[in-house]
């Protein structure tokens, strides 16, 4: 366990904490959680997913842009969800984006498990980008996230970030209750 997989575990726990109360602030949190775990990622050969921490880092700096503009007086920003047919279109997309990431790390790179690990950098750009777009479904994407990702980090020795993920997911099913009431107008 690394000074770093501590850090991000730390900055990661606050940036979800965050999230939930819809604050702007999550994105510079998140930007510094995922800096400190693509080096970890790196050192662990899970490239799709150090490689995702970098995409994490650029979105999360357009999020943040994103959520000042559309904030309100009490620094939290309104949510709604997708229409159906723009909810299969990210499906479909993710699927087969993830897939084609997934063949090529077998086929180029000496990724430990390049189909798992790109079917978790496959969803999490579009539950990042949904999360930018304040859309609630980001929140049941992360919780498939978090679940294919303990697995992944546990399977790694990243015991640590399993332990992460394991919160994440907690806080992503509370994640997706909050939003929905948010979006409902019922208080927290």
């Amino acid at each position: 366990m690394s000074p770093l997989e501590i850090a991000g575990f730390v900055l990661g726990f606050l940036n979800i904490i965050l999230l939930i109360r819809r604050s702007v602030w999550n994105f510079p949190v998140a930007m510094a959680m995922v800096s400190c775990i693509g080096v970890v990622l790196v050192e662990a050969r899970l490239y799709a997913e150090a490689g995702l921490q970098v995409f994490f880092f650029i979105v999360n700096a357009w999020g943040w842009w994103l959520w000042s503009r559309a904030k309100g007086a009490d620094d939290e920003v309104p949510v709604r969800w997708l229409s159906w047919p723009a909810r299969i279109a990210w499906l479909a997309a993710t699927a087969a984006g993830s897939v084609a990431l997934g063949l090529t790390m077998a086929r180029y790179t000496n990724a430990a498990l390049p189909m798992a690990d790109s079917a978790v950098t496959g969803m999490s750009i579009a539950a990042q980008i949904l999360l930018s777009f304040r859309r609630i479904e980001n929140w049941a994407a992360w919780v498939v996230i978090d679940v294919v990702s303990i697995v992944l980090y546990v399977i790694r020795d990243l015991h640590l970030l399993a332990v992460l993920y394991a919160a994440f997911l907690v806080l992503s099913i509370i994640g997706l209750r909050e939003w929905t009431r948010a979006y409902r107008g019922k208080p927290a």
